[in-house]
């Protein structure tokens, strides 16, 4: 069955042999006080992704369907590009070119300083575009760039793509919706699916190495591979639907170890060197854990659900929850140094939440529907990406809309 695919618009670019470059921005450091309030931007709809920073520029897209550059020191708009979808994942970039997944079935290739598109590819979700499995299913895939090849999901299938002339390598279907980002080690790229799996693709080749089962949970049997995963020491991190947090060998795809959470999914992993730390939701802590036994090293309380990553320093680490908070946390022991609050928790926390942050006694009233769970995140600027870390200033965007863009003098 041959696959029916539209490249629009694809020009030939100089640099045929383009490779993922190393971000040039500043060494991460240390911003162990709160940090002050540079600038704010206001887009026309929530955000879900994380921001993306490179050459001075933050890049974030939006529900409204655009993508933002915005200027690091000043917060003004540089550029906005209109895609025919709500965006749900982040920008990936390569030497000079950007390359943004919307939901509207295309995967953009544009220049980073212009936001002129010179490549667009369909892909095969149809007219209506990537759906989302559920109210829950915030997220569309985010691309990874290696060796002049794009990766990424789209509806069941994962895609291996060429950045310099669109053609397409190959496809690998899966049995559900491929809404996580993809991981790659050398010949390796392990992509976790809504059927419950998380798979081992030959990435030169798109042929399957083998599959991982979660083992599901009677509030969801299929077990649903929603969060995106991450190498390190030799395995795949991944956290599920489940409430697990699985440690699978890179190799055998054999758990070595697993993390069942009481309370909530573990879905936003970030790995660091021997520790990986991990986002829960209603367990609304931040955990430390031992990438190679799954010892729990530290758990930071959070007060609301941790739904994006962690942005790393030296010994400190950024994270925000969908009560509209940015936390920084000292890595080596978990304590919370500082706290800062979006200025739409600051108006609105006290139509769901009492002074401490518990949930008003007549929450239950307040929050019937998943519409209304989304107002409150949107009223309380809830964070569902991971913030970036660059310098000493650290942006993270809400889901009510704003982009913001902390700074503070930082230990070196």
């Amino acid at each position: 069955m041959k696959i029916k695919i539209l490249i629009l618009l694809l020009l030939v670019v100089n640099h045929a042999n383009s490779q993922l470059i190393e971000n040039p921005n500043p060494l991460p450091v240390d911003i162990t006080a709160k940090p002050d309030l540079l600038w704010k931007f206001k887009t026309n709809g929530p955000i879900v992704g994380t921001p993306v920073i490179d050459g001075g520029t933050a890049f974030i897209g939006s529900l409204d369907s655009a993508l933002y550059a915005l200027d690091l020191a000043t917060g003004k708009l540089k550029w906005k590009l209109l895609t025919g979808g709500p965006i749900r994942s982040s920008a990936c970039i390569a030497t000079q070119r950007l390359f943004l997944l919307s939901s509207d079935g295309y995967l953009y290739r544009m220049d980073k300083d212009s936001g002129r598109v010179d490549g667009i590819f369909q892909t095969m979700t149809g007219y209506l575009g990537d759906l989302q499995h559920d109210y829950a299913d915030y997220y569309n895939s985010t691309p990874v760039i290696v060796d002049s090849t794009i990766y990424f999901g789209s509806g069941e299938y994962v895609y291996a793509l060429s950045i310099t002339d669109g053609y397409l390598r190959w496809t690998y279907k899966t049995g559900g919706l491929v809404h996580s980002r993809p991981a790659i080690s050398k010949n390796w790229l392990y992509a976790g699916s809504f059927d419950g799996n998380l798979y081992a693709i030959d990435r030169k080749t798109g042929t399957l190495a083998w599959k991982f089962k979660t083992t599901g949970k009677y509030s969801f049997p299929t077990g649903e591979v929603t969060g995106s995963p991450v190498i390190a020491a030799g395995m795949v991190f991944t956290g599920a639907r489940d409430y697990n947090l699985y440690a699978i060998d890179m190799r055998g795809g054999f758990c070595n170890w697993m993390k069942q959470f009481s309370s909530g999914w573990s879905l936003p992993v970030t790995a660091n060197d021997t520790v990986i730390y991990v986002g829960t939701a209603d367990d609304r802590s931040l955990f430390a854990f031992d990438i190679r036994t799954g010892r729990q090293l530290w758990q930071a309380p959070a007060g609301f659900i941790v739904s994006g990553g962690c942005a790393i320093g030296k010994k400190m680490g950024y994270f925000g929850t969908l009560g509209g908070k940015v936390h920084g946390v000292d890595l080596t022991n978990g304590e919370i140094k500082w706290t800062a609050e979006l200025d739409s928790y600051k108006a609105n926390h006290l139509d769901w939440l009492k002074p401490n942050d518990a949930f008003r006694d007549d929450i239950v009233k307040l929050i019937v529907t998943p519409l209304d769970m989304h107002t409150m995140y949107r009223k309380l600027g809830g964070i569902f990406g991971a913030p970036a870390l660059d310098g000493n200033n650290l942006v993270v965007a809400g889901y009510d809309g704003w982009v913001y863009c902390y700074s503070a003098e930082a230990k070196k």
